[in-house]
C-alpha cells in the first residue's frame, strides 16, 4: 500500500492569489472583495449584498420533517 498523504486543495482567489476563507459551506470569501459560490462561481462583492443561511425542507415523513441550511445571497434594499 502506498502511504502518500492526500492534501486538500484550498480555493485560491483569482485576483490576488491568496487562499479564500470559508463563510458557509459552498461559499468562500477573500479579503480583496472577491467571493466564490459553488453554483455561481467567482464574483465581486458589493456593499448591498447580504449573505445568509436559509432553511429548506429536504424530506417530509409521517413523523418528522428534515431541513437543511443553504447559503443564499440577498440584496439589501437601502
Amino acid at each position: 500500500m502506498s502511504s502518500t498523504k492526500r492534501t486538500t486543495p484550498k480555493r485560491k482567489c483569482i485576483s490576488c492569489g491568496k487562499s479564500m476563507t470559508q463563510q458557509f459551506i459552498g461559499l468562500k470569501h477573500c479579503k480583496c472583495g472577491m467571493s466564490w459560490k459553488k453554483d455561481i462561481g467567482y464574483f465581486e462583492r458589493t456593499p448591498d449584498m447580504v449573505f445568509a443561511l436559509e432553511r429548506r425542507v429536504v424530506k417530509k415523513s409521517k413523523n418528522s420533517i428534515k431541513t437543511k441550511q443553504f447559503p443564499v445571497i440577498r440584496n439589501n434594499g437601502e
